[in-house]
């Protein structure tokens, strides 16, 4: 039998959020309950589990997993000591394995440590040594730095933004460890750094012009020769040394292909690279916007406040600028904030009070709002998710209404890249006139297909795509679109272990 040890470790932070991430944002499987969790689904751990159990030869070492319930700011150091604590022993303790699947995601930094993926593979190592193959998946808003490549034998990346391949991608990593294991491929890897950070429409995968590039990769891969390909835009919210996008290609033993193929992906990508900006609109010119709207629901994106991108979720920048401006439009929108919700249930449903809203954590940015509200509904905040199914939980939560402004406030954050919130706190967006939209993108059939416009709004915040505002002071330097003049020299770093060059 082949013993495959499988773990995991995600979490996605803004290192612009001034409110630090503990050891309590993550779900912790131990043992066989990460395989038992994830059989079935449709996440990348669901998919290498289905490769591994249709190979009568694979025996499963269930260790430990450690996934965020959403994303938040910078993990603190004692949170993230615990769980790299807890990572490495749950390897040491798993006895002698062939092989190792990780599913990560790459977008992960703690106060202590700016590499947590590298830092993961460097203990890994030293426990397994040099012989045992490791693969790893991780999203394409990674962050790659070089301890990755240098301490896995391949990498594989999710293809799609808005994401829907996350079970494909955790398969496709299963199958090339199980050939790696096999020794029917000797992968070597290239990787190219574009000193871009990018955002916007430019980036749907469907649609947008980044489709040319992913595209290339798919190809790559289809190709007998090609094991690996992709690109990973990174996060522009995690400010760390290696933020930038980076596209990389393995194939099976040829440096010289890999290379090759890997920059002619990265000067398409940077041919394209202006385009992937996101135009928004001041909240003045929001309103005017909103007001010549006839008929329908107007999403208005506040993706500065994006909870799946690792804000705080308590802005109130838009609620503000519309109650100033006198704004008589049906308004839903979600907010988080504890002691609003708090008040509300001292005031039980159908109570009036007066309540600060917002700024409850990002004080810096965002001022409590005063509103006179009506409570109009209490819940414990567990609610199924539209997107994946399962269970989600916002903490008590309260539907609170001040005049034609429907506000769903949470205690704590969740995802918000699809419509769960609402739904689960009895709030159908499209009976509204306008909606309050906390993600850069969702899946178009959650707002797009159907609102009458998208609006785009440049408000303060720590996912905000206005990426000059954020104050970036660890990434390389000049990066676009952060440095008014960026050259592109692009060199392709090659990576492989010395295992395969014998």
């Amino acid at each position: 039998m082949l013993r495959i040890l499988i773990a995991e470790c995600k979490q996605e932070v803004s290192t612009f959020n001034p409110v630090r991430s503990g050891y309590d944002i993550f779900t912790i499987y131990r043992g066989l309950a990460l395989a038992e969790h994830y059989r079935d689904t449709r996440a990348e751990m669901g998919g290498a589990l289905a490769v591994f159990d249709a190979d009568a030869s694979v025996e499963i070492v269930s260790t430990y997993g450690a996934c965020m319930k959403t994303c938040g700011g910078t993990l603190t150091a004692d949170a993230w000591d615990r769980i790299a604590r807890e990572f490495v022993a749950a390897i040491r303790d798993a006895g002698p394995v062939d092989a190792v699947y990780f599913s990560l995601h790459g977008a992960m930094a703690s106060e202590n440590e700016r590499d947590p993926e590298g830092y993961l593979l460097e203990q890994t190592r030293k426990l397994l040594g040099a012989e045992i193959p490791i693969v790893v998946s991780l999203d394409l808003h990674g962050i790659v730095t070089d301890r990755m490549f240098e301490l896995s034998d391949a990498v594989v990346a999710l293809h799609t933004y808005p994401h829907v391949d996350f079970y494909e991608t955790g398969a496709r990593a299963a199958a090339l460890l199980l050939r790696i294991l096999r020794k029917e491929v000797r992968p070597v890897s290239a990787k190219v750094a574009i000193p871009a950070l990018v955002r916007g429409d430019e980036l749907i995968t469907a649609t947008g012009a980044i489709r040319t590039t992913i595209q290339a990769a798919q190809d790559i891969e289809a190709a007998a020769w090609g094991l690996s390909a992709g690109v990973f835009i990174g996060n522009p919210f995690t400010d760390v040394p290696d933020l930038q996008s980076y596209t990389f290609v393995i194939t099976d033993g040829e440096p010289a292909k890999a290379q090759r193929e890997a920059l002619a992906m990265a000067e398409a990508f940077w041919a394209q690279h202006e385009k992937m900006q996101v135009p928004l609109v001041s909240l003045d010119e929001m309103v005017l916007q909103l007001n010549a709207v006839d008929s329908g629901t107007v999403a208005l994106v506040d993706a500065a406040d994006a909870t799946s991108s690792g804000a705080s979720g308590d802005s109130n920048a838009i609620l503000r600028q519309l109650k100033e401006a006198g704004c008589k439009h049906r308004v839903l929108l979600p907010i988080v904030d504890a002691p609003a919700v708090q008040a509300a249930f001292a005031a039980g449903v159908g109570g009036r009070l007066v309540v600060g809203l917002g700024g409850a954590l990002d004080r810096k940015r965002y001022q409590p709002l005063e509103l006179n509200v009506e409570v109009r509904l209490l819940a414990d905040g567990r609610f199924p998710s539209e997107s994946w199914g399962g269970e989600w939980d916002s903490g008590p939560t309260a539907v609170l209404q001040a005049d034609n402004f429907t506000i769903v406030a949470t205690t704590r954050p969740v995802h918000l890249f699809d419509r769960s919130l609402f739904f689960g706190h009895g709030q159908d967006p499209a009976r509204f006139d306008a909606v309050v939209v906390k993600s850069p993108h969702c899946q178009p059939h959650m707002y797009q297909d159907w609102c009458a416009r998208m609006i785009h709004v440049d408000t303060p915040g720590a996912t905000s795509a206005n990426l000059r505002s954020l104050g970036h002071t660890l990434c390389p330097r000049p990066l676009f679109p952060l440095d008014a003049e960026v050259p592109f020299h692009p060199e392709a770093k090659l990576y492989q272990r010395s295992v395969y060059t014998r």
